[in-house]
């Protein structure tokens, strides 16, 4: 995903076409879904930014790709997605993945209705961040504002407390520089949440050092630990 930061399996019954989905129901365990963003080629057709919205938005993008790895950022999303889903299995928890494979057509619309379709307890969506500035580091959260209205009031406020502790949690994990919050109501894969969801934009694959940090298993096993702390800390 590109922000412009200047200088700077049954899944409840719902199944998504050329997505993947497993078995999810609630037996006493916290129900996580995970969205690894994008995938292979974008769709541009257009879908409402919200529940009843008149603003239109690209169903979803290719994302961008990584300056040094020449990593697609579809790719990178779903290598960590993949892991993240390993990590909280082993924690405990009941996973539902949106897609397992990039060769899909899966809206932002429908993303967030397959997380709502499996009552899920946490929705992570799984991004990496670009820069027109190549000295632009650090990793970010993105959440809803307290404006926003599209979601309701208790989801808005579960969405912005998921969103600080993920970010708090992933930096401390890796050691990225910790950019914050940010909120913004533009998301279509927010908005259309019933369910508490976060994005975590990982790092910067327009920066070179970051984008080989990413790339690279060692660094990933940080990503993956972070992320999966950041669930704990919400939902434990």
């Amino acid at each position: 995903m590109k922000l412009r930061v200047l200088a700077a399996g049954l899944i409840l019954g719902v199944m998504m076409t050329g997505g993947v989905t497993q078995a999810a129901t609630k037996d006493g365990q916290k129900v996580v879904a995970i969205d690894a963003g994008h995938q292979l080629h974008g769709n541009s057709s257009l879908e409402p930014n919200g529940p009843g919205s008149s603003t239109k938005k690209a169903k979803v993008t290719s994302g961008t790709s990584g300056k040094a790895s020449g990593l697609g950022e579809y790719q990178l999303n779903l290598q960590v997605a993949k892991k993240v889903k390993k990590e909280l299995v082993a924690r405990g928890y009941k996973v539902v993945m949106v897609r397992t494979k990039h060769n899909v057509n899966i809206s932002n619309v429908e993303r967030a209705k397959v997380a709502n379709a499996a009552n899920a307890d946490a929705f992570i969506r799984i991004h990496a961040n670009s820069s027109e500035s190549a000295s632009v580091s650090g990793a970010l959260s993105i959440a809803p504002t307290g404006n926003n209205k599209y979601m309701s009031k208790k989801v808005r406020k579960a969405s912005q407390k998921f969103s600080k502790k993920m970010i708090r949690k992933y930096c401390a994990a890796t050691g990225a520089r910790n950019r914050g919050v940010m909120y913004t109501d533009t998301m279509t894969g927010i908005n259309w949440c019933k369910v508490p969801v976060t994005i975590i934009e990982m790092g910067f694959m327009s920066n070179r050092a970051e984008d080989l940090k990413m790339a690279s298993a060692s660094y990933q096993k940080k990503m993956v630990k972070g992320i999966a702390d950041g669930v704990d800390a919400f939902l434990k």
